[in-house]
């Protein structure tokens, strides 16, 4: 299952866990993004199906867990890409924006582990990989709100991999550094962000980051090979220093 599956980073990872022969449940707050991810994947040669459901409501994460049980099967591998941000002076979020954010970010992030876990236990497998975010790591102007989001979900991801070690599951997380999604590019035509192309050459590999170098990283930590590895941040970053 991965959440925020219809674009972007979330999108470019359905496809290399597709390609990998995994079955794929793509999970998008844009009903038609998702199922026309879901028939791409399918045009390909791979099998998925395609649900809208908000992260932020459980009820909706609940039928929706249940939809892909019935057509997939118990959930093994659960990477959740869904995100809102948002820039906004300090002084100027609201308790609206502040209770959107964590909604999503990090309390959307809890109702899927909460959801999937029971699944992995009972198979005595399982892969997580939470996307978080690098500016948890460095703060970030203009976005408090979100930075705390992604903090929150470095740390429950902390703490699920040491409760779920010795159980054949892993838990870990990606902090994106700086990548060219549609949702990066929003920012930039409103000038919340630099240019893209700017920030690319002040990147030390000289490029902005890409989906599918998010992607690489989580099909990597999805594998049967990286079951040493839990609880941990891997940073895909080009080389910034966090």
């Amino acid at each position: 299952m991965v959440t925020g599956g219809g674009s972007g980073m979330g999108l470019e990872i359905c496809r290399q866990l597709a390609a990998r022969g995994d079955k794929v449940a793509v999970v998008d707050l844009s009903a038609t993004a998702a199922e026309k991810a879901a028939a791409a994947i399918a045009e390909s040669g791979g099998t998925a199906v395609g649900l809208r459901a908000d992260v932020a409501d459980r009820s909706a994460i609940d039928a929706a867990y249940v939809s892909v049980r019935e057509q997939l099967g118990p959930i093994e591998i659960l990477v959740t890409s869904a995100g809102l941000d948002e820039f906004c002076d300090f002084t100027e979020i609201s308790a609206a924006q502040w209770d959107r954010m964590i909604a999503v970010n990090l309390t959307g992030t809890f109702n899927c582990l909460q959801a999937t876990v029971p699944d992995m236990l009972a198979g005595g497998w399982g892969r997580i990989v939470t996307i978080s975010s690098s500016s948890a790591q460095s703060g970030a102007k203009r976005m408090a709100h979100y930075v705390a989001s992604k903090g929150g979900v470095i740390g429950i991801t902390k703490a699920l991999a040491v409760e779920l070690a010795p159980s054949g599951v892993t838990v870990n997380t990606i902090p994106p550094g700086f990548i060219d999604t549609p949702m990066v590019r929003r920012a930039e035509d409103k000038g919340d962000v630099p240019d893209v192309n700017l920030i690319a050459k002040q990147t030390p590999v000289r490029r902005a980051g890409t989906p599918q170098d998010i992607a690489a990283a989580v099909v990597f930590l999805c594998s049967e090979e990286a079951g040493y590895i839990t609880g941990q941040a891997l940073n895909v970053n080009g080389g910034w220093y966090i």
